[in-house]
């Protein structure tokens, strides 16, 4: 996967995903690792997320998180809570989510 992001976020990514589908309709799973590099708010640096999404009959349920001590440069120790991903008519996706920096510009 080759990504883009904009607004807060202005970075790019690459990552590898896995899917696995069943022979329910609407069931199936994904994991996938993405390392993010770009700004946050101005703060220069990369991180890896973790995607673990599930779909069970048709009910989604998904994870992202990042990799505990992944981030470098100016987003050490950044960590992510309330990720929700919004998926437009289309395919387009937009991601929102909360953060902790620790560590003062």
């Amino acid at each position: 996967m080759n990504k883009k992001y904009h607004g807060n976020l202005e970075a790019s990514s690459v990552g590898n995903g896995v899917t696995a589908t069943t022979d329910v309709k609407g069931s199936a799973g994904y994991v996938a690792i993405e390392r993010v590099t770009g700004t946050l708010n101005g703060r220069k640096g990369s991180f890896v997320l973790q995607h673990m999404g599930i779909l069970d009959r048709g009910t989604a349920r998904l994870t992202v998180t990042v990799v505990p001590d992944s981030g470098t440069g100016e987003l050490a120790g950044l960590t992510i809570s309330n990720f929700n991903i919004n998926i437009e008519p289309g395919g387009k996706h937009f991601y929102e989510f909360d953060y902790t920096l620790p560590n003062p510009r």
